[in-house]
């Protein structure tokens, strides 16, 4: 499958099944986050796998259909690996590249997932039994779909939005 079909075929996916995914399938997506570019190839991310029930539940915290799924996988940073310049923090750009070749090569074999960003960050980290010093910035589910989405839902035509040479500016 070329590249834009893998983006095109990418979706949200709320509902999964109980079948367990294959080691030899988390180690592929581990493997495709872990050659996502980082700030000073300084790899600030680490990434922890999560099959426990318990685990699963507190990260889902009242989203029953995250939990559903056999595998959650938790992208965390530590922001001293990373850098930060202009007030920005790269490391969550970092986790946000590697998280999203993760995300496509479970596409790619398959799989389902659903980015998870909008989470109390303390519950998580105590899911996780991450230190204070380390952020937890995102996570998603993984799993064999339990539901088939359609097409990618609209989206802007790139005449609105690219310009070239200067912002508007078409």
């Amino acid at each position: 499958m070329d590249f834009l079909e893998l983006a095109r075929k990418r979706r949200s996916i709320r509902k999964y099944k109980s079948a367990a995914v294959g080691d030899e399938d988390i180690k592929a997506l581990l493997e495709a986050a872990r050659l996502a570019p980082s700030w000073g190839n300084r790899q600030c991310w680490r990434f922890v796998v999560v099959t426990d029930e318990v685990a699963r539940e507190k990260l889902a915290d009242k989203r029953e259909w995250i939990a559903e799924a056999p595998v959650i996988i938790v992208a965390c940073a530590d922001p001293e690996k990373s850098g930060q310049k202009a007030d920005q923090d790269y490391y969550l750009l970092d986790i946000g590249i590697a998280m999203e070749h993760l995300i496509l090569a479970a596409t790619e074999r398959g799989l389902a997932t659903c980015w998870i960003g909008w989470f109390d960050e303390d519950l998580a980290r105590q899911a996780i039994a991450a230190p204070e010093s380390i952020r937890v910035v995102a996570y998603t589910p993984l799993g064999h779909p339990a539901e088939e989405k359609g097409e990618v839902t609209e989206r802007l035509p790139l005449e609105e939005i690219v310009y070239y040479e200067k912002y508007g500016q078409q």
